[in-house]
């Protein structure tokens, strides 16, 4: 982090970044070079502007790794340009071009902030406010009231989270003109909380890093929280897909499929990887999904997380939602862990918001909306969830968790 600063302050910050704040998870990169010896090097070295064209790589775009190996999606000049003109097609109405200033606070590196805060937020002449540690919610609170922002983009998470803060809950946001939650489903908890205290609807869109990324968003001047994901962006096309391949009807739903200009070349190096999930233009998202008959897109959940109980499909997105709009529940993640009488059954990770919540009284609350077979049979109580490095909850490793616990008991 402080390699653009004088060495003095260079050596402090990272020194504190390193070893107080303990911010940098451990690696091995033996052949790497530091980002000081690469501007050394170019520095000595001739500048020869190199001829491009829209089909060449712009960027080696690394999926998150949620539900396994991370692969580097080969995003060309023309998908990134494309992209940006489908961002401004969805959100530029909704802002005062040349005067917007936008919180960021996911890191530049993950797509959605890539192509939504610094590229449609720099061609509108607007400003990036850059939050480097979200999770430092008091050091979030004090850059946040320091300036005026009239734009924030984000992950449920970190809504949530700055939603149950007392001081957050005091900023003024008189100035706010857009507010879109991605990255992960936008709860419909949050979202009502979000409109109570802002005055703004909080717009979910969706994407994949697949398709650099924005595939769909909610129209700017929704008059409520849909539950949806939105319309489908300018030149996209979607459909959806059985198991076996065919196409089903949109209102039955299935695995969603997307085409248009910003969809990837495929992976790089990964032509196995490639060939599972393109298909003639199309990308198979693995999610799960439907449409409306105004053509809003509501995702149901991660093919891959689906859990099957008695022959029933559960989808952990209904669970949580239904988990989480309880008052003394702050996060939940469901998993489907081995059952011997009904093939699996649903377990619920919960993070209490009041010390008191018991596993009778949320049991009760999930009978009330829930069908018998998808309300929790096994609720753990923790301090904490698992999530990624930009706030997404990763059932994948409380799987884990619970395989590598089978395991050790022999159960």
């Amino acid at each position: 982090m402080g390699d653009q600063l004088s060495r003095p302050k260079a050596t402090l910050v990272d020194f504190v970044v390193k070893y107080i704040k303990r911010l940098v998870p451990k690696y091995n990169l033996p052949d790497a070079i530091s980002f000081r010896r690469a501007m050394h090097l170019g520095y000595r070295m001739q500048y020869i502007k190199p001829e491009i064209t829209g089909d060449d790589l712009a960027f080696l775009q690394y999926t998150g790794g949620t539900t396994g190996i991370a692969k580097g999606a080969m995003l060309t000049h023309r998908n990134m340009l494309a992209n940006l003109e489908q961002a401004k097609a969805a959100y530029v109405p909704a802002l005062n071009v040349g005067k917007e200033l936008v919180v960021t606070a996911l890191p530049l590196y993950h797509v959605f902030a890539l192509t939504v805060n610094c590229l449609l937020f720099i061609e509108v002449g607007g400003k990036n406010l850059l939050i480097t540690n979200p999770r430092d919610v008091k050091g979030t609170i004090k850059e946040l009231s320091r300036y005026p922002v009239t734009a924030i983009t984000g992950v449920n998470t970190l809504f949530n989270a700055w939603l149950h803060n007392p001081e957050f809950r005091q900023l003024d946001f008189s100035k706010l003109n857009l507010s879109v939650g991605g990255g992960m489903p936008v709860q419909s908890s949050v979202a009502k909380e979000w409109e109570e205290l802002t005055g703004k609807h909080l717009l979910e869109g969706y994407g994949l890093t697949e398709c650099s990324p924005l595939v769909t968003g909610n129209p700017y001047n929704l008059k409520k929280y849909s539950g949806s994901i939105g319309l489908p962006v300018p030149s996209t096309e979607v459909k959806f897909m059985d198991d076996e391949g065919n196409e089903v009807s949109r209102t039955e739903g299935g695995e969603m499929w997307v085409r248009g200009p910003q969809v990837m070349k495929g992976y790089w190096n990964r032509p196995d990887a490639t060939a599972e999930v393109l298909h003639d233009g199309w990308v198979a998202t693995g999610d799960i999904a439907t449409m409306d008959d105004e053509g809003f897109i509501r995702i149901i959940d991660r093919k891959k997380d689906m859990i099957l109980v008695s022959g029933f499909n559960v989808y952990p997105n209904e669970v949580e939602e239904v988990v989480t709009a309880h008052p003394k529940v702050l996060e939940s993640a469901a998993i489907g862990v081995p059952s011997k009488s009904s093939g699996e059954t649903v377990k619920i990770f919960v993070v209490k918001k009041d010390p008191s919540l018991t596993e009778d009284e949320l049991k009760t609350h999930c009978r009330r909306y829930l069908t018998g077979y998808k309300v929790p049979k096994i609720i753990e109580f923790r301090e904490e969830l698992p999530k990624s490095n930009v706030g997404k909850i990763l059932r994948r490793e409380l799987r884990n968790e619970e395989k590598q616990l089978k395991t050790s008991t022999g159960s």
